[in-house]
């Protein structure tokens, strides 16, 4: 009877293994990642010091979303979600592009995220993970002030 206990508890202990090394929902995508500010289209003068963007694992297997930007003078803008992967639309605290968003994953190493602010769609954004896992590629499609739809390409670095 006394090896009874030591059983469960070795049972437990597998099990509590393997819940840990269960992979996450967004995989390799989950870290932080930081711009390339050099290559961004914008003068010099007026680029940002510093994008990051942070992706983790929030309860339930939704995406927790924060990018924070250091304009030129320093002042710091963040925007941050959790949202599920399915699409559905949720809200987008801060004081960036967007204040809701919606998001899925078709492919593991492929993350589409529709930002809209005031009711009006903003961009959609296509997050393209690196087949070495340490660098991805962002492509936002917006709209111009004349109703033209352009796109951009911004490089980032796995930062941890």
């Amino acid at each position: 009877m006394k090896r009874l206990p030591a059983l469960w508890l070795c049972t437990l202990l597998v099990h509590a293994g393997l819940a840990q090394a269960e992979p996450s929902r967004i995989g390799a995508l989950a870290g932080q990642w930081a711009a390339d500010v050099s290559r961004l289209p914008i003068p010099e003068p007026m680029r940002p010091k510093r994008v990051t963007i942070t992706f983790a694992d929030a309860e339930g297997g939704r995406l927790a979303t924060r990018v924070e930007v250091v304009d030129a003078s320093g002042h710091v803008l963040f925007a941050e979600s959790v949202a599920e992967l399915n699409g559905t639309a949720v809200p987008v605290k801060g004081d960036l592009e967007a204040d809701m968003a919606a998001a899925s994953m078709p492919a593991p190493n492929v993350l589409v995220m529709q930002l809209v602010r005031g009711g009006v769609p903003g961009s959609t954004r296509v997050y393209t993970l690196s087949p070495d896992h340490q660098s991805l590629v962002e492509t936002a499609a917006n709209v111009g002030d004349d109703g033209r739809p352009f796109m951009r390409t911004h490089q980032f670095s796995r930062v941890r």
